[in-house]
């Protein structure tokens, strides 16, 4: 499903036990497109997407509502801290070694998530 970004935000991350499909580099490039932000490692087995908010406080409470999200999809992103205000999250499927669209939908659903930007 190559779907839009509302379209993956709706679905729901499949059980993964290592037997969720891999996605090809050109399932990969034809799902960021539906991403706004998001850039595939150059290892083009994660992705990821950098924000800078406004202070601490507001990256903890995105990062908490990120894990919020992640725990009920069953389906857990490496999230990133640094420098106090600047986030970072990256996604891959470790069963499949690589992309799988679990990744996508939850990009897609975190991309909904309120956060207080840095102006």
């Amino acid at each position: 499903m190559a779907g839009n970004a509302t379209q993956l935000a709706a679905a729901h991350c499949a059980a993964c036990e290592g037997n969720a499909p891999k996605l090809t580099p050109k399932e990969v490039k034809e799902r960021l497109s539906d991403l706004a932000g998001w850039k595939l490692n150059a290892d083009g087995l994660r992705i990821r997407k950098d924000w800078r908010v406004e202070t601490f406080a507001a990256g903890i409470e995105f990062l908490n509502r990120v894990a919020e999200v992640a725990e009920a999809e069953d389906h857990h992103p490496d999230l990133h801290l640094e420098g106090y205000r600047n986030v970072w999250i990256e996604l891959s499927t470790h069963a499949v070694g690589g992309l799988s669209q679990n990744d996508f939908i939850l990009a897609a659903k975190i991309d909904q998530l309120p956060i207080r930007l840095r102006q």
